[in-house]
């Protein structure tokens, strides 16, 4: 694509009731362009309670994508995700110069900046193994697990109590023999185009009274 470098990605996160909704939508009317979300809820049809898709209204005409684009019946995750963003900057760059991802799934956001690095295919026999003895045995049976299979990763990581994290790593001792550090690069893939990032904070009190007000 010609001049593809002078191409740039505006990334702006932030929490929920942060206003990232109506920043986002205000500066891609200024840019003339579309904006992709990063939230990885609200891509699902069939969720519309505690998901705060952006109403009729909020969207106020500019070209959404990742927003009731999948059914719960998909495998979305964020290498799914990376592939997809992609290929809706890629269009988007066909027209416009810049683009707006905005969204609080820190992961999706990581994975379509910076790439995810490639895991081994885990078979549905072992995942849904894994899943329904954490459902019956709980979140002390997984860190045991854990902790005895592939103590490399055990003893480096600070989520210990994130059961998502904790699966992952089973399901790929399980498959390989092998530690998930084992297929961690942490080298950053490359883009082709430029990056901004920014994040809206707001003092905690301030945050807490604004998700009231959206709850009410």
């Amino acid at each position: 694509m010609d001049n593809y470098s002078k191409k740039e990605l505006i990334v702006i996160a932030g929490p929920t009731a942060s206003g990232k909704t109506a920043l986002s939508v205000e500066l891609a009317q200024k840019l003339n362009t579309a904006i992709l979300s990063a939230d990885s809820r609200q891509c699902f049809k069939e969720m519309n309670i505690g998901v705060a898709k952006p109403t009729v209204e909020e969207i106020q005409g500019v070209p959404h994508f990742f927003i009731d684009s999948h059914s719960i019946q998909e495998d979305v995750n964020a290498g799914m995700y990376e592939q997809y963003g992609l290929s809706v900057l890629e269009d988007i760059f066909k027209e416009k110069n810049k683009a707006i991802l905005v969204g609080g799934t820190g992961l999706y956001i990581k994975a379509l900046c910076e790439g995810l690095d490639n895991m081994p295919t885990i078979s549905k026999e072992i995942r849904e193994n894994i899943i329904a003895q954490y459902n019956e045995n709980g979140l002390s049976w997984l860190q045991q697990q854990v902790e005895q299979k592939d103590p490399q990763y055990w003893n480096t990581t600070d989520e210990k109590e994130n059961p998502q994290r904790l699966m992952r790593a089973l399901e790929i001792v399980q498959t390989t023999g092998k530690s998930i550090l084992n297929f961690r690069s942490n080298t950053e893939k490359k883009r082709n185009f430029d990056i901004k990032k920014y994040a809206i904070e707001w003092p905690r009190e301030i945050l807490y009274e604004r998700i009231n007000q959206r709850v009410d």
